[in-house]
Parts: structure tokens; C-alpha cells; sequence
């Protein structure tokens, strides 16, 4: 068995990718990731733990979902500010002339230029040294438990205390919501709409899970009635929220430290589908039977999509473009619109169709939808061509569920036809991985090389039992014919790229905790390393694949 060690990145068992001579060897000039050291694939729980299953986030307490106008809120204090829902809601309210305030753990550096550049304040660490005398609220993301000391200082002085995901709620309770939910592509669909949206007269607001690719902000504050929100069945948070409109992309099983199973995650959906307002519209996936049944219990209107025409929103006609895919949409059996979809991926067809209902709902013009979708760059994290150094493209993705994993290297496969695939997976969540453990296992058979890493147990205490389930898939992974490593670390990470990884080669760093670092520290390294610095231009096909099993399989 492979153990991790917690002072440097070697590993006693097998070494079959980077040699003890080697790591040696770089350490010696200086190249050791101390600053990150293994660290980065361990979960830190400082942020607290997860709620009981099947239960809510909702202490005493906490404040009922009543309509608040961001226009009253003058001073909020965010604990958790950094994270990705957070630090959208920091945006709107800074963009209602809200003073915000917040803490977290962490430093992405992304956030902070964000932070600054509107006016919003952040200090790391949770302690109360800083804790404003006077705030309206506090709001608190799903992973700070109330043994916070900040929130335990809230409670002392009597402010009033909110979940994220309530906080919407009473922002949205006061306009007409619109809703994106779904196991897949919530993010993606929630930005195209609030992007085709923005383009319109309505001026909505938006909060997205996510970063534009554009203009790098993942909310804003809108003048108009429309307020569009990510909705996430994570903990049933979705609950809080009561659009007007609303779209399920589909439903699988997922989230284990909450649901035991499809049928409680069905209900969680079901009881989401019945809070959708009786004059509003719900859209459902139309070949999702889980999504089919769990909207039985609305009085909204319902519509269905998806490239079959026996839906109400069907996509035809489909295209492969350079950027991305075209393709003719029909509603209700008549001709709507044709869209341009810059942005790679089949599966990204199905979200720009989901965003073109709700949008055309919400009020936007069939020539509105089409601009909007045209103009879509994508969102961070998602496909996200990040680079290139020595002829290697370099790729970054959320993708923590088997189903995301294999469509994100499906779409690579078609990018990339003949050339060399590296994914660096990292785990999400051990419950995740040992029950889904079968399905990831079958899920990269587009890649050639795959590296995994540690989990990143988010909200789970067992580092042991998150090595344990990493070397576990990746030996399942190699039983299905793909070359898979187990790496320990960071540094074992960067060793393998940098010794085995050739031009030609594209690597996606692929995940939903840390691993996004791995790219970051790779262009540092190579910066120092070989002073070229980060370079851009045409990658190299490789000419000469050798007859080892990394060669890749050709039709």
C-alpha cells in the first residue's frame, strides 16, 4: 500500500512513475512545493462539518424566508466568502451599494482582484478581532457550522443569522425567481440564461456558481424584477427558493452524506417542483425518467426538452462547428430560432436548449436568445483552455461525477482525435467515490494516461480512508485497459507531467476541490525551471507514439 507522507512528496510502495533519485534530485534546486506540500488533498474541516442526512441547515434560530430588499441590507457580514455561491451573492449585494464584509480560509487570488476592485472587504481566518460593531446580517455558507466563533459572536450580539441558500430565498422571495437545478450543468445553463437575459431591457440579477469566462464576475445586481439563481439540491437547499420559473436538466444519484439513494433525491426534486409558482413554468428533461417523475407534483405549467421531437423544446438539425455546434430549435412543432453555440461539448446542446426556454419565458426575444448564446465564452473551470508550455495544452474541469468525467473527456476525444490525453482526477468526496466507484472506474476511457489523486474528502474526517478509495479507483481504472497511477501528492503530480508529459500531449486537471492548483504551479515551475516562461502559439502533434501503452488506440 502507497502512504502518504506529510514532509515531502515520497512515497514508500512501488514508485512506478517518479524514482526516489529524481524527487531528490529537484528538491535539491529548490523545486519542492513546501508551500503546498501535500496539503492539497487534504480536506480542512476548520469550515465544519456536514449536517445530519435528510436533515436542513436550520438552527432555531434562523430567521423564516420572508422578502428582504438588498436595497435595505446597508452592512452584511459572509462567512465563507470565498466560496463559489458566496462570492456571487458578495457581488450582488455590492452592486445593490451594500457594504460587505467577509472571511474565509482560503486566499484564491481570482476572488480577492474581484473583491477589490468592488469595494469588498475580507479577512482570513474566523475570528472576531475584526467583527464589525454593527451589521444587518450574517450569512454563512453550508460549510460553517454554527461552532463558528463568528457566528457564536453573531448570535451574542443578536444578529440575525442566515444559511447561503436562505439568503436567496428572502432575495428572491421579493422578485420573480428563476430557478436552475439539475445533477448536471447547473452552473453552465444558469450563465447562459443570465447572460441572454442581461442583453435584454429586463435587467436582471443573477447569482451563478461559477465565474464568467468573459468578465470573470459570477453575480450582479440588476435594476429589473427578474432574479436568477443556481438552485442546488445539495442538503435540499433548493427548498428555500420559490421561482416562477424553473428548469430540472436532469437527476442522478449523488450527494451520499445526504441522500441514501435515487428515490430520496427524487423526493428532494419533487418537493422543489411543487414550490414552482401555479402561473409560472417548470422544464424538465424529457429523457430523464427520474426528472419525468419528480415533477408530477407541480401546479406549474410543464414543458419538455431535448433532441427528440416528441418534446416541447427540441434541438435539430445539429452541426459540428469549429468552436462549437449549430443547430435549429423547434417549440411546440413549429420552427424556433437556430443557435450558434461557441462553446465545445454535445452536452452543452442540451443546456443552451434549457437556457433558451426559460429565457424565452422570462421575456427574452427569439433574436435576444440567439445574440446571447452566440456571445456565450463559457464559464471558469469548465473545459476551460488554460494554457499551454512545451507544445502541451493544458485544460482545466469541474467534472466530479462519472457522467461529467466521461463527457468532458468525450469532448476532449473529439478535439484532440490523435493525441495523447493525461487526466489528473481528484476525487471529490469519499462517500461519492466508493458509491459511484464502479461508474468511475468505466467513465476515462477517452484518456490515455490517467493520474489520481487523494480524495479531496470535503466535509468527511478519514484522510486514511480518502487514500485508500483513490488507489482503489485507480486500480479499477487500470482494469478496464487505461494506464492509471495512484499519486500521493502534488509533487508526485508535477514530477510525472514534467518527466513523462511530451508536445503534443493535452493534460486536463479535473475535479471539484483543489486541483485547478496543479496547472498554476506547473506554468511556475516551468517558468523557473527553464526560464521560457508560459508559451502560447500551436502545440506539436507527437510524430512518434513508440509501441509502449500509452500509445493511443486508433479506429
Amino acid at each position: 500500500m502507497l502512504k502518504l507522507n506529510s514532509h515531502s512528496s515520497k512515497f514508500s510502495g512501488n514508485p512506478n512513475r517518479i524514482s526516489e533519485k529524481r524527487t531528490q534530485s529537484l528538491n535539491s534546486k529548490g523545486l519542492s512545493l513546501t508551500h503546498l506540500s501535500n496539503d492539497i488533498f487534504r480536506n480542512n474541516n476548520e469550515e465544519g462539518s456536514a449536517p445530519s442526512r435528510n436533515s436542513l441547515t436550520s438552527p432555531e434560530s434562523v430567521p423564516s424566508i420572508k422578502p428582504i430588499s438588498a436595497n435595505d441590507l446597508h452592512k452584511v457580514y459572509l462567512v465563507g466568502i470565498c466560496g463559489s455561491g458566496m462570492k456571487a451573492l458578495a457581488e450582488y449585494l455590492a452592486g445593490c451599494q451594500c457594504e460587505v464584509i467577509g472571511s474565509d480560509l482560503t486566499k484564491p487570488q481570482t476572488s480577492l482582484k474581484c473583491f477589490q476592485d468592488k469595494g469588498i472587504r475580507i479577512q482570513f481566518g474566523h475570528h472576531i478581532d475584526e467583527f464589525p460593531e454593527q451589521v444587518d446580517c450574517l450569512v454563512y455558507s453550508g460549510a460553517v457550522d454554527e461552532n463558528n466563533l463568528e457566528r457564536q459572536h453573531a448570535k451574542k450580539l443578536g444578529i440575525p443569522q442566515y444559511s447561503y441558500s436562505q439568503m436567496l430565498g428572502c432575495l428572491m422571495a421579493g422578485k420573480t425567481g428563476v430557478s436552475i437545478s439539475g445533477t448536471h450543468g447547473k452552473s453552465t445553463t444558469t450563465a447562459m440564461t443570465a447572460t441572454i437575459l442581461k442583453k435584454t431591457s429586463l435587467s436582471p440579477s443573477a447569482i451563478i456558481g461559477a465565474q464568467l469566462k468573459k468578465s470573470g464576475t459570477s453575480g450582479w445586481a440588476g435594476s429589473g424584477d427578474l432574479f436568477i439563481a443556481e438552485s442546488c439540491e445539495y442538503q435540499r437547499s433548493f427548498l428555500n427558493l420559490k421561482p416562477k420559473f424553473a428548469a430540472i436538466l436532469g437527476i442522478e444519484t449523488d450527494h451520499f452524506d445526504c441522500f441514501e439513494n435515487l428515490e430520496e433525491i427524487k423526493k428532494a426534486f419533487s418537493e422543489f417542483s411543487a414550490q414552482v409558482s401555479p402561473d409560472g413554468v417548470l422544464l424538465v428533461n424529457n429523457q430523464c425518467p427520474a426528472s419525468l417523475d419528480a415533477v408530477k407534483s407541480t401546479s406549474a405549467k410543464i414543458e419538455t426538452f431535448s433532441c427528440d421531437s416528441d418534446s416541447d423544446w427540441w434541438a435539430a438539425d445539429i452541426r459540428k462547428t469549429d468552436q462549437g455546434h449549430r443547430f435549429r430549435v423547434f417549440y411546440q412543432g413549429e420552427y424556433f430560432t437556430e443557435i450558434d453555440l461557441r462553446i465545445p461539448g454535445e452536452h452543452n446542446i442540451s443546456n443552451a436548449l434549457a437556457a433558451a426556454a426559460i429565457s424565452f419565458h422570462a421575456g427574452a426575444t427569439k433574436t435576444e436568445i440567439r445574440e446571447g448564446l452566440r456571445n456565450f465564452k463559457g464559464i471558469q473551470r469548465r473545459y476551460e483552455h488554460v494554457g499551454s508550455w512545451r507544445g502541451v495544452t493544458l485544460i482545466d474541469d469541474y467534472a466530479h461525477h462519472p457522467t461529467a468525467v466521461r463527457k468532458t473527456l468525450e469532448t476532449a476525444r473529439t478535439e484532440f482525435s490523435q493525441r495523447r490525453i493525461w487526466c489528473v482526477f481528484q476525487p471529490h468526496q469519499t462517500s461519492r467515490t466508493r458509491a459511484l466507484m464502479d461508474e468511475f472506474a468505466s467513465s476515462f476511457g477517452q484518456a490515455d494516461q490517467i493520474l489520481i489523486a487523494p480524495v479531496f474528502a470535503a466535509r468527511e474526517e478519514n484522510p486514511d480512508d480518502a487514500i485508500l478509495a483513490s488507489q482503489e479507483l485507480s486500480d479499477k481504472i487500470s482494469l478496464q485497459s487505461v494506464d492509471s497511477h495512484y499519486s500521493p501528492s502534488l509533487d508526485h503530480i508535477l514530477l510525472t507531467l514534467e518527466d513523462e508529459a511530451r508536445p503534443g500531449d493535452v493534460i486536463i486537471t479535473m475535479g471539484a476541490g483543489n486541483i485547478d492548483q496543479v496547472y498554476h504551479e506547473l506554468i511556475r515551475r516551468i517558468q523557473r525551471n527553464y526560464q521560457t516562461g508560459r508559451t502560447d502559439g500551436a502545440s506539436h502533434l507527437v510524430k512518434n507514439r513508440g509501441a509502449s501503452s500509452d500509445v493511443r488506440r486508433t479506429a
